[in-house]
């Protein structure tokens, strides 16, 4: 189904429909499949931004390879592919990071040159990255305006920056943030909004969002949509990337597909279905699907046990079991309290009560290498500044909870750390393959099975999964469901913590619904459905 040449892959257009007065687009409902697409037809509303054959080098890789990209005034443009496909690369470029090797980039016909991320922003170019880039130690406020401070005679205007920074959080419908709260202090979630209002105080053309609702509930991602109804209808250009294909439904346009550095598919309607959308992404067919649950046997040891766990201003009164072989979910809204109950467990936070014992051995609270020790292991919900070292190598962050394993003579055994992590990246399939580059040159998703990688390695009784598939692309996410799967059957006990709801209760044997920092209901996952959860979850804060 899917060539390595661009002008092959399958075309359609599609008009955009927030804003913008367009001839009739086609119907909707109407597909084609690959093979006999359609030849595309020119759009009656020029580009208001072309990238042609942009081609990036990197010291060993060519991560694009003749991309190809347009984009019209008011419309949502949607960009797939897998992690290592390029999209991260391809959206640095159009921003100003990186300088393309060859290609070029157009605005209103006119060839531009962009230099750095302060030229972008010249041209009306704002970019919301995967990885939350706001500055922990300064307040709302001094983030949205950093590098466009307001000020009048060399002083800043700090009762209209507050102002404006208070209008901005009311658009993104939380007022209840204050510009004078430091960004440090706020959850995830508050951190994406902190950079959404950024992107939204330049008066930018052209917005690109890279996954922007990953750390949002369903209400937080039902308002960005409002919000980006409310720009394009405007006329600005919105470039969404997003793993998520509800959300492509939702708010797309039009799709390109990026495989391998280069353009597979162009002018994609929004509705194309996923089965065509994740070939053209893999070059194969991908059954996007849960694996099968064995069942746990009733005499199977406990390995994870917390009993009356609490934390102050975070959850109080967690108390529950995980099995040798069994895979527990922890459903709930961001900010019920559900990744602080995991960081607690693995001592990352010192419980204000309560216990944890892994295999009968009491934890020791607030102690990570107590934890570690036990054989406990954390994939955490923010990797970039929780989970990696990211000027160190890809091997090296694989094996950092393994040194005492390669240590010989007090000396670290840099060949079996390369051994132990490139059998690991092989098994993830970790893109690219090799493990002596940073890791910060790694995509979104690669960096997250880098983590993953750590844990496989060090070998664990019990693992902790804090938003595993964020950011990751469709055909990887059934790769790591059957891992799981795969670790869960040989004996690993499991505890995953998940935003997207469907995700817990098709991953996990039993589902306990966290609200409001309480356990709130725990049934098998089969006995309970989405809405269910929902209810549960509304009841509890209702309570």
């Amino acid at each position: 189904m899917v060539d390595a040449d661009p002008d092959e892959a399958p075309t359609q257009r599609h008009e955009p429909r927030h804003g913008v007065d367009t001839d009739a687009a086609p119907d909707p409902h109407e597909t084609t499949p690959p093979a006999s697409a359609p030849e595309p037809r020119t759009s009656p509303t020029p580009p208001m931004l072309r990238m042609e054959g942009i081609v990036k080098h990197f010291p060993g890789a060519k991560a694009l390879d003749g991309v190809d990209l347009d984009v019209v005034a008011g419309e949502v443009h949607c960009l797939l592919g897998q992690n290592g496909a390029g999209k991260s690369t391809l959206i640095k470029v159009l921003s100003g990071a990186h300088q393309p090797t060859a290609g070029r980039i157009l605005i209103d016909d006119a060839e531009v040159s962009i230099a750095h991320p302060v030229a972008a922003l010249g041209h009306g170019i704002a970019t919301m990255y995967q990885e939350l880039d706001v500055v922990d130690g300064l307040t709302v406020a001094e983030n949205i305006f950093l590098g466009h401070e307001l000020a009048s005679a060399g002083f800043t205007q700090r009762r209209e920056v507050a102002r404006r920074t208070r209008e901005l959080m009311a658009r993104l419908g939380h007022p209840e943030i204050s510009p004078h709260r430091e960004v440090g202090q706020l959850p995830a979630a508050g951190k994406q909004l902190v950079s959404m209002a950024r992107a939204l105080s330049h008066d930018a053309r052209v917005i690109i969002m890279d996954e922007p609702s990953a750390v949002l509930d369903a209400g937080e991602v039902e308002n960005l949509f409002r919000v980006v109804r409310e720009l394009t209808a405007q006329g600005v250009a919105i470039v969404y990337i997003s793993h998520r294909m509800e959300e492509i439904r939702a708010i797309g346009d039009r799709i390109t597909v990026l495989k391998d550095g280069r353009t597979v598919g162009r002018d994609l309607p929004a509705d194309t279905p996923t089965r065509e959308l994740i070939s053209l992404m893999t070059g194969r067919d991908v059954e996007y699907a849960f694996p099968e649950r064995p069942g746990v046997p009733a005499d199977a040891p406990v390995v994870l046990d917390v009993e009356d766990l609490s934390l102050a201003g975070s959850f109080s009164g967690v108390s529950l079991q995980v099995r040798a072989g069994e895979v527990v979910g922890l459903a709930g809204l961001v900010g019920s309290g559900r990744s602080e109950i995991l960081e607690t467990i693995y001592g990352a936070r010192r419980q204000t009560t309560g216990t944890v014992t892994v295999s009968g051995k009491r934890l020791r609270p607030g102690s990570v290498p107590t934890a570690v020790a036990a054989g406990v292991g954390l994939c955490p919900e923010e990797r970039k500044s929780q989970g990696l070292v990211l000027d160190e190598a890809v091997y090296r962050n694989i094996t950092l909870s393994t040194f005492a394993r390669t240590a010989r003579g007090g000396w670290l055994d840099e060949a079996a750390e390369r051994r132990d992590a490139q059998q690991q990246a092989e098994a993830l399939d970790l893109r690219p393959r090799g493990v002596d580059r940073a890791i910060r040159t790694l995509s979104g998703g690669n960096q997250q099975k880098a983590v993953l990688a750590r844990w496989l390695v060090h070998g664990c009784d019990v693992l902790l999964l804090d938003e595993p598939t964020r950011g990751v692309d469709v055909g990887a996410r059934s790769e790591l469901y059957a891992l799981v799967r795969q670790l869960a059957d040989a004996g690993t006990a499991v505890l995953v913590v998940s935003s997207e709801i469907p995700e817990v209760l098709g991953l996990a044997d039993r589902v306990h619904v966290v609200s409001d920092g309480r356990v709130v209901h725990q049934a098998p996952a089969q006995d309970i459905d989405e809405h269910g959860v929902l209810d549960l979850v509304m009841e509890g804060s209702a309570a």
